[in-house]
């Protein structure tokens, strides 16, 4: 269906179409009139170029960016298949975390290889601290006696100025240094390194007298270290305690209060509390840090001989003549009581909070048990009779803290070492010294592979008898273990 309309207006479009060719086409001659001679240069020249018509650069920038991605790529289809392989070779995630974890591997393996002594020493240091712990709470337990194999004398060591007999030891906590009091008035700082004396402190100038007109000689019976070497006690055969500084040697104050001549003294483990055991039946305790006096235990009938303590706030008394010891409960203001011996006891050491040995003059040595009343064990003449037929009484004793070795000395010319057991209730002697002389003085170094033994030609306490063949000096004895560590 044709209408006049629809073609008028589909004429008029075609013109609308056909005007812009045309007015294209007549600039076009209008511009080759105005210039037909330069038109016809560049007609005889050739066509125009492409990157002169304006249409066109549009076109020319995106072919020279294809051209420039082209460039990259190469020519052909060879350029092609080598793209693909470089992308082939690309690293992926999966091989970078790859190459990353074996980085880190390799890092860690050469730290650590440098770091082996360092954890070596993290492992002694956890090792260390965890033992401390058990110390502290007395829990740690070792058994080394068993392990035992050999002992030998190694050195002596003597001064002139200990001509007369050996009374007390004192070790410090480290070792390194070990004093020594005789029936005189020096005290004697030796070096365990060497072997050489480092310093000396004279008691008698600072001996303070009751007023009795008695005349007697100084006698340093008795010597404890704190666990800091802040402070040295001694026990100079007189009622007053006289308070050093072990590391200069110089004095610092008498302590005054015992009535009579005082035989013990030890400190609590990592305090400055210091207890004291005196002829006077009492114990009294002190505190340093205040340098003043705290109170006083009373209970044994006789003479205390003999104190020892560790850490908790307990001390242990062997009362004498009167045959008991007694465990003084300081916070608990109580005390328990044991009895076993059955003559004087002189000596009580603490093997750990839970058990103690003791010897005495009837020649047994007891094993307790502080739960029981009665000791667990008891070796009766430990150390034989003498030429009298009477039993040697057992002079001293020595412990290594929270182990089972123990040793013992009398004056029958031995140091005997012992393996205790209480759970099985036994008391195990394992091997003996061969010191001639009264065994005054015992005391270990802290893992137990070194003995300090002072002898004496007479008792510490009196001139009841005379060993005119020992010598007054102080001997070391190597013990060697098959583990040093004790586990």
């Amino acid at each position: 269906m044709s209408s006049s309309f629809f073609l008028k207006a589909g004429g008029k479009a075609n013109k609308k179409r056909k005007n812009p060719a045309a007015t294209k086409g007549k600039g076009v001659k209008t511009a080759a009139k105005s210039g037909k001679s330069g038109f016809q240069n560049a007609r005889a020249e050739g066509p125009v170029p492409k990157k002169q018509r304006r249409p066109k650069e549009k076109d020319e920038e995106i072919e020279s960016d294809d051209e420039e991605y082209n460039s990259d790529l190469g020519d052909g289809g060879h350029n092609t298949l080598a793209f693909s392989s470089d992308e082939g070779e690309e690293e992926t995630a999966q091989d970078k975390r790859l190459r990353l974890a074996k980085q880190y591997l390799s890092e860690i393996e050469k730290q650590e290889s440098e770091r082996a002594e360092d954890r070596e020493l993290g492992q002694s240091v956890e090792q260390r601290l965890q033992t401390d712990y058990l110390d502290s709470v007395g829990k740690l337990r070792r058994n080394i006696a068993g392990n035992l194999k050999t002992n030998d004398v190694t050195c002596v060591l003597k001064h002139k100025l200990h001509h007369m007999p050996i009374c007390a030891l004192a070790l410090s906590p480290d070792g390194k240094f070990l004093y020594a009091g005789a029936k005189s008035q020096f005290v004697l700082k030796w070096s365990t390194q060497n072997g050489k004396v480092l310093d000396k402190c004279d008691v008698l100038p600072h001996r303070e007298e009751p007023e009795t007109g008695k005349k007697r000689r100084s006698h340093v019976i008795a010597i404890c270290l704190s666990t800091d070497m802040k402070y040295m006690a001694l026990a100079e055969g007189g009622p007053h305690i006289q308070i050093w500084c072990p590391q200069t040697m110089k004095h610092v104050k008498t302590l005054k209060g015992h009535r009579d001549s005082v035989a013990g003294l030890v400190f609590r483990k990592g305090t400055h509390d210091l207890y004291s055991a005196a002829k006077d039946r009492s114990v009294k305790i002190w505190s340093l840090d205040e340098m003043a006096y705290v109170e006083s235990l009373f209970g044994h009938q006789t003479g205390v001989t003999s104190i020892d303590a560790l850490s908790r706030e307990r001390a242990i008394t062997a009362g004498g003549s009167d045959c008991s010891l007694r465990i003084w409960k300081i916070t608990e203001e109580s005390q328990l009581i044991y009895n076993g011996h059955r003559d004087s006891i002189e000596c009580v050491k603490l093997m750990n909070d839970e058990h103690f040995v003791s010897g005495g003059v009837d020649g047994a040595i007891s094993l307790w048990s502080a739960l029981k009343k009665k000791p667990i064990c008891t070796t009766q003449l430990a150390h034989g009779v003498g030429e009298n037929g009477v039993a040697n009484w057992i002079t001293a004793i020595a412990v290594v803290v929270n182990t089972d070795l123990v040793a013992t000395g009398s004056c029958d010319g031995f140091v005997k070492l012992w393996q205790t057991n209480p759970n099985a209730r036994k008391l195990q002697q394992i091997q003996s010294i061969p010191i001639t002389g009264f065994i005054n003085g015992l005391t270990f170094n802290a893992d137990g592979t070194k003995l300090y033994v002072g002898v004496g030609q007479e008792h510490r306490l009196g001139r009841w008898w005379r060993h005119k063949e020992a010598k007054n000096n102080v001997v070391v004895v190597d013990i060697v273990l098959q583990n040093a560590t004790g586990k």
